[in-house]
Formats: structure tokens, sequence, C-alpha cells
């Protein structure tokens, strides 16, 4: 796990051709708005989140964030823990994104 800045972040984003971006907030905080083409599996449902987890390709390059990167930096560990090598923490979260913000 790499805990980057938005910056880093953002760069390391645009320069990889098989990068996924995964929202793990509630589906509240995700009503209020989500980076484009994120994919959202909530943290928070447990073994529904493990076993959502374990039906994505290990071989991908995942950029993580939450709302103030707390659970993000959980959720990339536990994805290491399961054998994936490349997921990016978002520091600060989207709390601190100023990038594009999208409506569900």
């Amino acid at each position: 796990m790499a805990d980057l800045t938005q910056e880093t972040w953002t760069e390391q984003l645009l320069a990889t051709e098989d990068a996924i971006i995964l929202d793990v907030r509630t589906a509240h905080e995700v009503s209020k708005g989500i980076i484009p083409n994120a994919i959202h599996i909530d943290i928070y449902r447990g073994q529904e989140f493990l076993d959502e987890i374990e039906k994505l390709d290990k071989s991908k390059h995942y950029f993580v964030y939450c709302r103030s990167g707390a659970r993000s930096g959980q959720a990339c560990s536990i994805m290491n823990q399961l054998g994936f090598k490349n997921a990016f923490n978002l520091v600060g979260g989207i709390q601190k994104w100023r990038g594009e913000v999208t409506s569900v």
C-alpha cells in the first residue's frame, strides 16, 4: 500500500492503463457525490466487502479513497493482505479532493 497525496494519486491514476478507482465510503456518503468512474464497495459491509474485493482482478492498479483517507488506508491494507500488489490510498480522501465529483 502507498499513501499518496492528491497530486501524486492523480498523476499515477492518469498514467496507469489498468487503473480502477475504488470508493469505500457508505452509500449515504456516495449519494453526496463520487469521483467519476469509481466503483463503490462499502468497507463497513464486513464480509460482503471482503467478498466483493475478492472478485476484483488482483493484477490491476487500485486507487482507493474514502471521506478522509482512514478507511481507504484500511481497505488498501486489507487488499494487500489478500494479494493485491497495487493499492494506492488517497491521503485526505474526498474531503481534500479538488477534481471532478459527479452525482450518482
